[in-house]
């Protein structure tokens, strides 16, 4: 058995995990968790990326001994090079307000309808397009000679040497889905410098050893290998989804839902594009055909607001509230920013003429009936969009330990739901590693040994599927 370290950054906390692979095993265990608390400063919204880095040095110390190291983290966030290799202040927060209204001023030089058929990306206010185009005219960025996304920033740092991941390149709505490689045509025609990003790297290749001073700082005994692995944190955990077949979907849940199918081409028409599905890539060639979906951020922001009430305890309460007496579309750009939840939803129901969810129970069963609608919605639509009809549909990530949303989805979707790969990022993050090192195979191999070797709950459809279109028609007519 092998050891591999497993840097996740998500957009509340970080970890760093160890997985033991072998020939027929995979274990994984958390060694160090640490929070990533965006601070608000005069200009705006920020990481505090000095923290977060930090905290994986801390991570690699408790890891011990590790064959390689592999690193993901959330999409569209990037830091800033000088010259000197050296950072140009912290990373803005993709929910930062100086993207609004930059969309429209991409459109009147690139058309919507041509920037998706070039891209594929779904349109998201914060897309790292956008984010360049609102910093255009800063000081920042006149300096700049590098861009590295936050995983590849990491991963910098810790051996020196700098690549652009191709997944995560993929968020950044410069990538064309079908060379997988950059669009110069979108980026000459908005000023985008593509000088700025260090060459693509794909899930697997080499990307350095760790410094001297990060072996003396952690107390490993180097070499230890850095290895490129699908650094979007949505790319790994597509890659645990422990799958058989072709036909199925996957919901990762956290933070955000993300929704959808893997495909092995891009979906470019312009109803899909209507539909707002976007076409990132995945792993082995594959495509991450999905909708966005504000996910479990509607309850922990409830939460925050409400002083970090016990989750358990608020979902058995919730458990006991009328199904889909309120919903709201948990798409809908309103939830974006944080602050207020339970007073938005609130409004959000009171707008659209149903009953106002008041006690903390109601609020948190309009949430998880609302994601539940939104994730049959997006199950439904990527079938129909993509032509590619599915039997199950598999749910990782965080959400998996919240049985009664995953009831809800089986419910909601009308198809079993398979509920399991909690760590999915981890899981898939390791996998790569292993892969390259030559412990495991291709990306069925992977799901084989995830399906043996992860617990896996499956949920039955139960209930009248008549109440949820009926609730679906409830916000289409809104």
């Amino acid at each position: 058995m092998k050891s591999y370290a497993a840097v996740d950054l998500g957009a509340s906390s970080g970890r760093v995990m160890v997985g033991r692979v072998g020939p027929d095993s995979l274990e994984l265990s958390e060694v160090h968790r640490f929070p990533n608390r965006p601070v608000r400063l005069a200009e705006g919204l920020r990481w505090d990326i000095l923290a977060l880095y930090g905290g994986v040095l801390d991570g690699l110390r408790a890891a011990g001994r590790v064959d390689s190291v592999g690193i993901d983290s959330w999409a569209v966030d990037y830091g800033l090079l000088d010259a000197d290799g050296a950072l140009l202040g912290n990373p803005v927060h993709y929910r930062d307000a100086r993207t609004e209204g930059i969309a429209e001023k991409v459109w009147a030089s690139v058309p919507a309808g041509e920037l998706y058929a070039a891209t594929g990306l779904q349109y998201a206010p914060f897309n790292t397009l956008y984010q360049l185009v609102a910093a255009r005219s800063t000081m920042q960025l006149a300096q700049a000679r590098r861009l590295l996304l936050v995983p590849d920033l990491i991963s910098y740092w810790l051996t020196g040497e700098q690549g652009t991941e191709l997944t995560n390149a993929s968020t950044t709505q410069l990538i064309d889905p079908r060379t997988r490689t950059w669009s110069y045509d979108v980026a000459g025609r908005l000023g985008v410098d593509l000088g700025l990003f260090a060459p693509l790297r794909q899930p697997g290749d080499p990307a350095g050893v760790l410094r001297p001073e990060v072996l003396e700082e952690t107390g490993l005994t180097g070499p230890v290998p850095v290895t490129a692995v699908g650094s979007h944190d949505t790319a790994s955990a597509v890659a645990a989804v422990p799958a058989g077949g072709e036909r199925f979907a996957y919901i990762c849940t956290g933070t955000w839902s993300l929704a959808g199918l893997e495909l092995t081409a891009p979906v470019l028409t312009e109803e899909s594009r209507a539909a707002n599905f976007t076409n990132e890539l995945g792993l082995d060639g594959t495509v991450r055909y999905l909708r966005n979906i504000m996910g479990l951020w509607l309850l922990q922001e409830c939460q925050r607001a409400w002083g970090e009430p016990d989750l358990g305890t608020l979902l058995r309460e919730a458990g006991g509230v009328p199904a889909l007496r309120s919903v709201v579309d948990a798409g809908d750009e309103a939830f974006l920013a944080p602050g207020r939840m339970p007073e938005r939803i609130a409004e959000a129901c009171r707008a659209s003429g149903q009953p106002v969810p008041v006690t903390r129970a109601e609020v948190t069963r309009c949430i998880l009936d609302s994601l539940a609608l939104a994730h049959r919605r997006a199950v439904e639509d990527a079938q129909r969009l993509a032509d590619h009809p599915v039997d199950v549909v598999y749910v990782v990530g965080g959400g998996t330990r919240n049985t009664l949303l995953c009831q809800l989805t089986a419910d909601a979707c009308g198809l079993p739901v398979v509920a399991g790969a909690t760590e999915a990022a981890a899981l898939g993050n390791v996998l790569v590693q292993a892969r390259a090192h030559g412990l495991v195979g291709d990306l069925p191999a992977m799901r084989a040994l995830l399906t043996r070797t992860q617990p896996l709950t499956r949920y039955t459809p139960r209930g009248d599927a008549a109440r949820w279109r009926e609730a679906e028609a409830r916000l289409a007519a809104r």
